[in-house]
């Protein structure tokens, strides 16, 4: 379990350097790319919560990350009008995962597992981001790859921090 959240992390941290070297092409295919993230987070997410019988918040967000990546993969007007509702969607993810990631993270250090500096670190970041995208939202419009590519690499560190915790 522990090679597989690094190697996603890695390929998610690469991908999201990608994406902010080409930030007019990731505009232009935001939906692919967003259910891909929630692909990749939900189905690691799912594998973490069956292989340590964990079934508490981190695992419903990843049954609802999973669940919500395949119809935007498989069904081409849900992503149409998920890219019409783009904007606000990625706002309200990412202050969710902000919001996830700061709860797991003290939850880590009142058990006294490392790294919980980190989660809650980038929690802030995920919730900062977007608190910003809400306020800002033709922000998130002009600038939308590079920050979904800040997200993929902050998504991606995420990961290879928290294998270290399985």
């Amino acid at each position: 379990m522990r090679v597989l959240s690094i190697i996603c992390g890695i390929l998610m941290a690469i991908f999201g350097i990608s994406l902010i070297c080409t930030p007019i092409a990731t505009f232009l295919s935001t939906g692919y790319f967003f259910a891909i993230m929630l692909l990749v987070t939900g189905v690691i997410g799912l594998i973490k919560g069956f292989s340590s019988h964990n079934y508490g918040i981190r695992f419903i967000f990843a049954v609802i990350s999973t669940v919500l990546g395949i119809i935007m993969a498989i069904a081409p007007a849900t992503r149409l009008i998920a890219e019409g509702m783009l904007l606000n969607l990625i706002a309200f993810w990412f202050i969710l995962q902000g919001i996830i990631a700061i709860v797991l993270s003290v939850k880590a250090k009142q058990t006294g597992v490392k790294g919980w500096g980190w989660k809650l670190a980038l929690g802030i970041v995920g919730l900062i981001l977007g608190i910003y995208t809400t306020v800002h939202p033709m922000v998130l419009a002009v600038t939308l790859g590079i920050l979904i590519g800040v997200y993929f690499i902050e998504t991606g560190i995420g990961m290879i921090i928290t294998s270290k915790d399985n």
